[in-house]
């Protein structure tokens, strides 16, 4: 069997599509390109053969890649998605980060950038210890108050409520909870967490901190673990009876 890794193209623009397969198999990997949404879904479902990696684009026949993103979550919390879309606007990046993507790139774009993510995707779910020191256990799961994370199922519980997280979003609650009580700035969890900042900016951030808040808080707009240093970035406390009380900060572009 074939260590190679695969990469499913969803793409409906045929030049793009195969320029994107020539140079990914150049890289060693293995390719697919679809057009549609149906046929990425079918990948992942039942008897399909996933893929490590997707590259989608957002404006498809029938089905958005919005859509196609969601889908694939359902089936597939960790592979990673890196959305290459013409789409500029900066809501167009917070929606597909809301919908599980992992990166989102625009188009035109340089290839030895493209290349250098995909290689740095593939590899991340081999490190998913990222900003445990090299000596430590890795962190199966952790628990607070009525919060428990499971980070072999990508599972968190509050409750009766069961989330499950997308890699990025585990990712980036691990370092949080390896590093409670540090204020962490935008900027290291952006070289820490993301491990490169072009297309992805520290809104980013502050995107997927609220939708941990979502998941964690009794009260997001009133959080007590994930809370705000203004003008720095975030800190996680896990004794609310001690957290600093939320600030809202201003948000960076």
């Amino acid at each position: 069997m074939s260590d190679r890794k695969r990469i499913l193209i969803v793409e409906d623009e045929e030049s793009i599509a195969a320029g994107l397969r020539f140079n990914f198999e150049q890289e060693g990997y293995d390719s697919l390109v679809v057009g549609e949404g149906r046929s990425a879904l079918a990948q992942f479902a039942e008897g399909g053969e996933g893929a490590d990696l997707v590259v989608l684009d957002l404006m498809l026949p029938g089905m958005s890649g919005y859509e196609i993103c969601r889908g694939i979550r359902e089936y597939d919390p960790r592979v990673p998605i890196m959305v290459l879309s013409a789409r500029t606007l900066s809501e167009d990046r917070s929606h597909a980060f809301d919908c599980g993507a992992d990166q989102y790139l625009t188009k035109p774009f340089a290839l030895p950038e493209l290349l250098s993510r995909v290689r740095n995707l593939l590899d991340r779910n081999i490190r998913l210890g990222v900003g445990a020191e090299p000596e430590r256990a890795p962190l199966e799961s952790y628990r607070f108050h009525d919060v428990e994370v499971d980070f072999r199922s990508f599972e968190l519980r509050r409750g009766d409520q069961v989330h499950r997280l997308t890699t990025m979003e585990m990712q980036l609650f691990k370092f949080f909870i390896e590093h409670e009580g540090e204020v962490l700035s935008r900027a290291r969890i952006l070289k820490v967490v993301w491990d490169q900042s072009a297309e992805v900016t520290t809104r980013t951030i502050d995107n997927f901190v609220m939708r941990l808040r979502k998941y964690v808080e009794h009260d997001p707009t009133a959080p007590r673990h994930l809370v705000s240093v203004r003008g720095t970035g975030y800190r996680f406390t896990a004794d609310s009876d001690v957290a600093t009380p939320f600030v809202e900060d201003d948000y960076e572009s």
